[in-house]
């Protein structure tokens, strides 16, 4: 017994017949397009865990020099009463 009750010989056979109704031209082709896409999604992952770090490290540094100055804002409503 192999993966889910499927043994060597069963897998050999779907596989022959795979090759059979798709050639090994296509099959080829699916799996550069397979290949190139899998590298595409794990270059933009570090390009964007790259980005998220350097936006870290901004927020910091923006938050080190960012100055509040507190004011004071008056009630309209108060005024209304008096």
């Amino acid at each position: 017994m192999g993966l889910g009750g499927v043994n060597l010989t069963q897998l050999l056979i779907i596989l022959v017949i795979v090759i059979l109704v798709f050639g090994t031209k296509k099959l080829k082709n699916i799996g550069s397009d397979l290949g190139g896409a899998l590298k595409g999604f794990k270059s933009a992952m570090k390009e964007e865990d790259g980005n998220s770090q350097k936006s870290q490290a901004q927020i910091e540094d923006e938050n080190d020099t960012f100055d509040v100055k507190a004011e004071k804002v008056e009630d309209p409503a108060e005024e209304k009463q008096v």
